[in-house]
């Protein structure tokens, strides 16, 4: 930055010395120097239009020839120009290779604005969703007319979705998701979950169709095996083994035909949950008192109850929930140990919590543990039997219900199956009270 200055300095000290020499002439010092200040300020306007005129061509050639300062200005400009360009070109190819990789996703994808405005959309969204050039800047719920849709716009939880059938075609069903991105912007996906509907409505109609013809032979093999009953006496103790084993696997067999129908029952879609108050509290004491009978050495359950709020919802679906969770902590549990089970108001939702002192679980089984199916060889335990098919039961159960199934485990210190429902399932005495004075009205 010397040198530019340098030169300028020069260029204002001739022109001083200029007028220096002409106030000598004229015998007019003042005069000289305006006219001298002048013509230094004409230069400058004549470099400053050369400039105008070089950024207004547009052209990305040569810089305007300079002296001076100017110089220095013309070179910096040019080569800030440059770098533009260099970056313009790199941000073209980047736009042209996400605009190819966009077009090249089988799932539909929508760029909204603010206000639910279309901004942009891939080709996906074309051939799933009847988007057209056209639409871009009208609200998707215009051209999107579904009522979930709409809901789902609204929803905040950008984890949620929504399945809706295809605009364009009916048998092509869509599951959309919104996932907020930038500043008041989102994108809209939609995945075609056609043939998963249709694979997941075959492996459902596998399962209760096999369930089914099951239960009518397994019905004949249990009958038979308990007409043979009382002649269990007179048969040789080989044959009085083979005839228990075969009535213990029978029963394990009709469990697990009957936990794969309540799977069945839980996943269709056609199977609503009836809205009926459920009184909690007698609920548990009643499922408790069957499991101290029923069971010959079991651990100590210690009921808590710290409301006595109610819930609303199904109740056989609720009581196979709550059952298989205080049966598996009781089985997985020491005789000595104990089982604690607390009903508890957490002001905005209720909550379930299941606590044993067994050998509890680790951590890498936890995700997993309400597959179905899938089950944990736990050591120590006095019992390792099961379908795996109870937990899966309590996790469709309680989600039906809006609820969500929490387990935490530390090995050597037991579990924990908390059950949280939502505030609107909870229904608390003050809430009864004022239902029964309204139906006395």
């Amino acid at each position: 930055m010397a040198s530019p200055w340098r030169s300028e300095f020069s260029y204002l000290f001739l022109a001083l010395l200029v007028g220096a020499f002409l106030g000598k002439v004229l015998n007019s010092f003042a005069v000289a120097l305006w006219f001298s200040l002048l013509a230094y300020l004409a230069r400058h306007l004549f470099y400053a239009n050369r400039l105008l005129v070089w950024l207004r061509s547009g052209k990305a050639g040569q810089p305007p020839v300079g002296n001076g300062i100017w110089e220095e200005i013309y070179y910096l400009i040019y080569r800030l120009r440059r770098r533009s360009k260099r970056r313009k070109k790199q941000l073209v190819r980047m736009l042209e290779r996400f605009r190819t990789a966009t077009a090249a996703l089988p799932d539909a994808t929508v760029v909204l604005g603010p206000r639910d405005e279309i901004d942009w959309f891939n080709e996906a969204a074309e051939r799933l969703l009847g988007l057209r050039r056209g639409d871009i800047g009208q609200p998707i719920g215009n051209l999107l007319r579904h009522p979930s849709l709409r809901l789902h716009l609204k929803n905040p939880d950008h984890r949620a979705t929504v399945s809706i059938p295809s605009p364009v075609t009916e048998n092509i069903q869509l599951d959309i998701r919104i996932v907020p991105y930038g500043e008041d912007l989102r994108l809209l996906v939609a995945q075609d979950v056609t043939q998963l509907r249709f694979m997941e409505r075959v492996r459902s109609d596998f399962v209760a169709n096999v369930s089914h013809e099951l239960r009518t032979p397994l019905t004949v093999l249990r009958g038979y095996l308990e007409t043979l009953g009382p002649a269990d006496e007179s048969l040789p103790e080989s044959n009085l083994k083979i005839f228990q084993r075969m009535r213990e696997q029978t029963a394990r067999m009709e469990s697990l035909v009957d936990g794969l129908l309540s799977l069945t029952r839980l996943e269709s879609p056609a199977h609503q949950v009836v809205q009926k108050k459920l009184d909690v509290p007698a609920m548990l004491k009643s499922i408790c008192d069957e499991i101290e009978l029923l069971a010959d050495e079991h651990p100590t359950i210690e009921l808590i109850l710290e409301t006595d709020a109610h819930l609303q919802g199904a109740e056989q679906e609720l009581r196979s929930a709550f059952s298989n969770l205080i049966v598996n902590a009781v089985k997985y549990t020491p005789a000595t140990g104990r089982v604690t089970v607390r009903w508890r108001d957490e002001g905005e939702g209720a909550r379930l919590d299941v606590e044993d002192t067994g050998p509890g679980i680790a951590q890498h089984h936890l995700p997993r543990l309400t597959e179905r199916f899938y089950r944990v060889a736990v050591d120590g335990c006095k019992s390792n039997s099961g379908s795996g098919l109870g937990l899966a039961i309590v996790k469709h159960a309680l989600s039906r219900h809006g609820a969500e199934l929490k387990i935490a485990s530390t090995i050597g210190k037991g579990s924990c199956f908390s059950c949280c429902f939502p505030e609107e399932r909870v229904v608390r005495a003050d809430s009864r009270a004022e239902s029964r004075r309204a139906q006395r009205v």
